[in-house]
């Protein structure tokens, strides 16, 4: 049967907080699960607006989906997308006590064996209805991780001709069919033959181990490195279905022609200082067939990935779908502990790497480090992670250790942004950034004050919006006001001016005061203030900038 790990990204969708307890009992047998709860009223891992574009979405990504909720609403939401019957994720409907498990689409990707899982879980016998798997105790056109079907539609015909009484054989190794309820007899003419070879036969359903790996010795600059591999397994009659990885030397770690060749070939991408089997003398794209599939994740080591992401303001609505994808794939997850709580709940195999908000050029440092043994580490920020955050503090980590630290450069290194605590204030308020604007941080702790005073004096003159964040703290409580005084040479005192504190968390207040009512007693550190231009305008409870000047 297929293990866990086939089902590490499940999407558990909820509708309400009834069906939460058993949500996070489902989510606790499993690698990796998110719950997905109906925003305003699930306290969930990530929020959505609407049930039945979300369960699209979650289809269309090929996520696995298990939806706590009658099996019609589920059925009636999928129809519209309903395609390829081979390609299709796992989708079950659950009852939303636990007293049922029913196995609605994903027959070819394992939905009956993550029925099972769930069943057990809840203690439930799950509603399988599948002819060959009720008459044989096993789907043969779901074989177990590390091996795949070569032939859907054959396979198709060749469990309707078993169920018509036909008897078969097995030629090679094929331990999870041993218990199978299967008619069986030697000079059978239906055989399931397991084996990396390239075989059409039209009274065979035909498994390949994925037990090939391709060692690339050499990466000529202008190859189709995936067409040689294509190529090589052609002159070993192997089928590309049984490739396991790709293997290449260490120095090739950053060739874009291999992760494009790996990418086409739907394979991993490993690394090695040397081949991880006997090459001989030979250059370019050597082949070992093994019959048995090939732990990859033995293999050298894969190209560490470090991703530096915005949580956005702090609501899992606001999370962007990137910035989830890469949390759920970071075996290592840095930064202040604040926000990697925020981050959370991690799944057990993940690694948290908590530290105080000063000490950003550190975490940097070691997230390198740790990426560049190849694991996947994610560096999290509040907000974008490239607006007074932690985008800047990774690259100038780079910048510094790099000649020192050589294999940093060989990190696959990826920002990705987030919703920023002057765009959800904004948001929240209407559109007070409708026009040119200008974003400011009133620390000094990297700059001095007197470069930020000229920075507002001349952002005044020019008649810019003005966001600003960390307005005051306990160390300096004089510099806010000191800085409206700034503005108000430039601006009047009717000046639309938004404060949005805590926008996107739970405990979130926005207001709306004039410049001449602004005094530093309404804002703190967790306060964005948003300044108007000469032309920002207030309509009924909405702020907003023309977009034009008269």
């Amino acid at each position: 049967m297929a293990g866990l790990s086939a089902f590490r990204s499940m999407a558990i969708v909820v509708l309400g907080p009834a069906a939460l307890d058993v949500a996070r009992r489902i989510q606790a047998r499993f690698v990796d699960a998110r719950v997905h709860g109906l925003a305003n009223r699930v306290n969930a891992d990530i929020a959505y607006a609407d049930f039945g574009a979300h369960l699209r979405a979650l289809y269309a990504s090929g996520t696995p989906i298990v939806a706590l909720c009658s099996a019609g609403i589920v059925i009636r939401a999928l129809a519209p997308g309903l395609a390829d019957k081979s390609a299709e994720p796992p989708v079950l409907a659950v009852a939303q006590d636990g007293s049922a498990v029913v196995p609605l689409l994903g027959g070819m990707r394992g939905v009956n064996v993550l029925a099972r899982e769930i069943g057990a879980a809840l203690d439930v016998a799950p509603a399988i209805t599948t002819s060959g798997e009720l008459r044989f105790g096993q789907c043969l056109l779901a074989p177990p991780e590390g091996y795949v079907l070569a032939d859907i539609e054959r396979g198709k015909r060749f469990v309707s001709d078993l169920l018509a009484g036909q008897a078969t054989r097995i030629e090679g190794r094929a331990p999870w069919l041993d218990e199978a309820a299967l008619p069986r007899a030697a000079d059978a003419r239906l055989t399931v033959r397991v084996t990396p070879q390239a075989i059409s036969d039209e009274h065979s359903l035909v498994i390949h181990p994925r037990g090939v790996l391709a060692w690339i010795g050499d990466v000529p600059r202008d190859d189709d490195v995936a067409e040689c591999v294509r190529i090589a397994l052609r002159e070993r009659g192997v089928s590309p279905l049984a490739l396991a990885a790709l293997v290449a030397p260490a120095h090739f770690m950053t060739s874009a022609s291999l992760e494009a060749a790996a990418r086409a070939l739907d394979v991993p991408l490993r690394f090695c200082d040397v081949p991880p089997f006997d090459t001989g003398d030979a250059r370019g794209v050597v082949l070992r067939v093994d019959d048995a599939p090939v732990d990859v994740q033995s293999i050298g080591r894969a190209r560490g990935r470090l991703s530096v992401i915005g949580l956005g303001p702090g609501s899992a609505e606001l999370m962007t779908p990137a910035a989830r994808s890469a949390l759920t794939a970071a075996q290592d997850v840095l930064g202040y502990e604040t926000y990697v709580r925020m981050a959370g709940p991690f799944r057990d195999d993940q690694r948290v790497h908590m530290t105080d908000n000063r000490e950003e050029l550190q975490r940097a440092a070691h997230a390198f480090e740790l990426a560049s043994t190849g694991r996947r580490v994610v560096v999290v920020s509040s907000g974008d992670p490239g607006v007074f955050a932690m985008a800047a503090a990774v690259l100038e980590a780079l910048d510094k250790g790099a000649l020192e630290h050589p294999e940093w450069n060989q990190v696959k290194l990826s920002v990705v942004p987030g919703v920023s605590a002057s765009l959800a204030t904004a948001a929240r308020a209407g559109a007070p950034l409708g026009h040119d604007f200008c974003v400011l941080s009133l620390s000094d702790n990297l700059k001095p004050w007197s470069v930020i005073e000229t920075r507002i004096a001349h952002a005044g003159e020019a008649d810019l919006v003005m966001a600003f964040y960390n307005p005051l703290s306990k160390a300096r409580p004089w510099q806010f006001d000191r800085a409206i005084e700034i503005v108000k040479r430039y601006r009047n005192a009717t000046t639309p001016v938004v404060l949005g504190r805590d926008i996107g968390r739970p405990a979130e207040a926005l207001r709306v005061v004039t410049l001449g009512e602004l005094k530093s007693d309404l804002v703190d550190m967790r306060t964005m203030v948003i300044v108007g231009s000469s032309t920002t305008r207030v309509v009924g409870d909405w702020v907003y900038t023309p977009r034009w000047y008269e």
